[in-house]
């Protein structure tokens, strides 16, 4: 036993040790990165080609599937082709001519994989900027959005980002494979068309609040709570206070207007939906949200990009967070600290095995 609280006692003084040397150095270098950074960017637009990932695709199968020789004439071919089509649009260039380089027509794809406080907002909003600042009314958006919903004032603005693309009316797709629900279908309806896989869940047009209260446990342990307002409803329930009927009542009706606003939203986007009908809360399938005009047809996203990649330029629009040095370093020290830590756990888990 001695013998354990040794190797312990010293286990916990070269970690202690360790961390604290990691950390030192870690705040001495976040204190210079402090000083000498200057502003910028939080993150940047990364922009993918899905054309050529799909060229890419197809190029790596056919290498699998021919044989040898019939693969190397091909390449050959398609590399003698664009030689031809290099020295055409040369040419036309020279002459002064107009040179099409592409199909003409463009799709930016989006993604959206919302949380309940519809975290992926603020990369959304720097995207559709960033899209805003090049697409015109012959071009095309395309979400595919995956969201349960959450916040209404989240999900709101969420929803207000899609609406700047509908204002320079340029096309909206907002294609969903699994689930666009409560908030999520906030998002889905401003969509021109608006499409789901055969069991993607869409729907749940409702409202809903719920919180625990501890009034009674406290009161029991003679334990009281103030809560001071000024404004007969600044609070109407709380959780630790003696809720009233009437701050019920209020609560509802805060609710149903809320409910209100989110049919009025969805009607004004989506008039041929029967909303009394469709506004109870319910969920449905993709087949049967089809049968309620939830939707305008039943596609995946998959199905969607690649036909459209036969017709169009296809990319993929990211906006990706740059992570600062102190970020950096502080991952690095959580890390490090981590296996630090179980490296040393490990050893005296070791010894003592032995020393039996």
């Amino acid at each position: 036993m001695l013998s354990f609280l040794s190797d312990y006692g010293l286990f916990l003084a070269k970690t202690m040790t360790l961390v604290v040397a990691v950390l030192v150095f870690v705040l001495g270098l976040v204190l210079i990165a402090g000083r000498n950074r200057k502003g910028g960017s939080d993150g940047e637009i990364s922009v993918t080609s899905l054309n050529d990932q799909l060229e890419d695709m197809q190029s790596a199968i056919e290498q699998s599937v021919m044989d040898k020789d019939s693969y190397k004439q091909q390449m050959k071919d398609e590399a003698k082709r664009e030689k031809a089509e290099a020295k055409a649009r040369k040419k036309a260039l020279k002459k002064g001519e107009a040179v099409e380089t592409s199909s003409g027509r463009r799709l930016f794809v989006l993604d959206f994989d919302g949380d309940i406080k519809a975290s992926d907002v603020e990369p959304l909003r720097e995207e559709i900027t960033a899209i805003l600042t090049v697409a015109g009314p012959e071009d095309e958006v395309v979400l595919r959005l995956e969201s349960a919903g959450g916040l209404v004032h989240e999900y709101g603005l969420a929803a207000s980002q899609l609406e700047r693309i509908r204002a320079q009316k340029i096309p909206l797709t907002i294609c969903v494979d699994r689930v666009a629900a409560s908030g999520g279908y906030m998002m889905a309806c401003l969509a021109d068309k608006l499409m789901a896989a055969p069991f993607a869940v869409l729907g749940s047009i409702g409202v809903v609040a719920q919180m625990p209260n501890f009034h009674k446990l406290l009161k029991k342990h003679d334990i009281d709570m103030e809560i001071l307002t000024a404004g007969e409803f600044k609070r109407t329930l709380t959780m630790f206070g003696e809720n009233t009927d009437k701050g019920r009542e209020k609560f509802v009706e805060e609710l149903e207007d809320t409910h209100e606003l989110f049919k009025e939203f969805v009607t004004g986007y989506r008039p041929q939906l029967d909303i009394h009908k469709v506004a109870t809360g319910e969920i449905w399938f993709g087949k049967r949200a089809l049968e309620q005009h939830l939707i305008d047809e039943i596609c995946t996203s998959d199905d969607y990009l690649m036909q459209a990649a036969r017709e169009a330029d296809v990319f993929c629009v990211r906006y990706e967070e740059k992570k600062s040095l102190q970020e950096r370093l502080s991952d690095f020290a959580i890390h490090t600290g981590d296996s630090l830590m179980l490296r040393w756990w490990d050893r005296l888990y070791k010894s003592r095995l032995l020393s039996r």
